[in-house]
């Protein structure tokens, strides 16, 4: 039986992609290591690895129907992962709501069968790969535009079922489903 490799995100909106792009620009020749492609920058809520391409198709028909409150996240805060060697941006501390959003999901995906994951979520953007650095730069990149180093706030009122297919070049990501907003 096949499987298909998914995921549920936040999706940028092409501005805050474009910003997050910028950042990730900015922070490569403190770090080193790979910029990620600005199509595939997203904020997972729940990896669920490979399932069986019958659930999947039961996800993609089930996302619709789940609205989310609208929200926001700064991203006020790099950090990296150590192991897998990545630079990351996210909130400092998870605003509530989206921490709302992660457990309903869950319990949601619980319902088939699919487990959550011990360790407690993080949520983050990963801006680099392979970085050579371990230390995240000191301060925000600066704004290209005023040279502000403001956080940036993510505004999200839906999230998105990804398909994920590994290629030599990276991942490509292909949005299968996306929920609706709360008040649609």
């Amino acid at each position: 039986m096949s499987t298909v490799r998914l995921f549920y995100a936040l999706w940028p909106s092409p501005q805050l992609a474009a910003s997050l792009a910028q950042w990730a620009q900015a922070a490569r020749p403190a770090c080193g290591g790979r910029v990620m492609r600005t199509e595939t920058l997203h904020l997972t809520l729940a990896f669920l690895g490979p399932v069986e391409a019958q659930l999947a198709d039961t996800l993609a028909a089930a996302t619709p129907g789940y609205g989310i409150a609208p929200g926001e996240v700064p991203l006020d805060h790099l950090g990296v992962f150590q192991r897998p060697r990545i630079l990351w941006s996210g909130p400092r501390d998870t605003p509530p709501s989206l921490q709302a959003v992660h457990d309903d999901l869950w319990q949601r995906l619980a319902g088939y069968g699919l487990a959550k994951p011990p360790q407690p979520f993080r949520p983050h953007v990963t801006l680099l790969r392979n970085i050579e650095h371990a230390e995240p730069p000191p301060r925000l990149p600066a704004d290209a535009a005023d040279g502000a180093r403001t956080p940036l706030i993510w505004r999200y009122d839906r999230l998105v079922l990804v398909a994920s297919e590994s290629l030599s070049g990276g991942s490509r990501y292909r949005i299968v489903a996306q929920s609706r907003p709360l008040d649609a």
